[in-house]
């Protein structure tokens, strides 16, 4: 299973460590990892694709639950993660290389004990990277990514916000789907 190039990766590590907003804002998404967690009574939550750890950190502050974090392009965070109940992925997969794109979503699929909270732009970055390509190299529609879930998880809620985003939680299929 091969999640990112290495050439991608080296990129990605470097937009991070330019510490100018890139991976910098998953604390954004704390409210709604929270209400996910606890209506679905998780004990553990990762961070996929966490950038800076803002998630973590900012959870820290007023939940018990621990929070794990993983980002291949983040040496702080690149080591292969744990399973946990709930696995979040803000502002990650429109980052992804669609070359790549089903082992992530497998990898994803292979850690989440319980559920999924996915938050998706469907619009271009503001960013540029060094290669000249916009930073969200998977621009697609909400209902691309609702296909391309829906095969490994139950999805429970799915929020199109037009022209910007789009959030998904879906619990985790049985063993017998993984």
């Amino acid at each position: 299973m091969i999640t990112i190039s290495k050439q991608y990766a080296d990129e990605n590590a470097y937009q991070h460590n330019l510490r100018n907003g890139y991976g910098e804002r998953g604390y954004k998404h704390l409210d709604d990892v929270l209400h996910v967690l606890r209506r679905e009574g998780c004990e553990s939550v990762l961070d996929y694709g966490c950038g800076q750890g803002t998630l973590a950190k900012y959870a820290k502050r007023v939940c018990e639950v621990p929070f794990a974090s993983y980002d291949p392009a983040v040496a702080e965070f690149a080591a292969d993660p744990a399973p946990a109940d709930l696995v979040v992925c803000t502002d990650v997969l429109e980052h992804v290389e669609p070359l790549h794109l089903n082992d992530v979503v497998k990898h994803l699929q292979a850690l989440a004990n319980k559920a999924i909270y996915l938050q998706i732009a469907t619009r271009p970055a503001k960013r540029i990277l060094s290669d000249g390509r916009n930073a969200h190299i998977l621009i697609r529609s909400p209902y691309f990514w609702f296909d391309t879930f829906r095969e490994y998880f139950d999805i429970t809620e799915f929020k199109v916000m037009p022209g910007h985003s789009l959030a998904i939680v879906g619990k985790a299929l049985g063993e017998a789907y993984k």
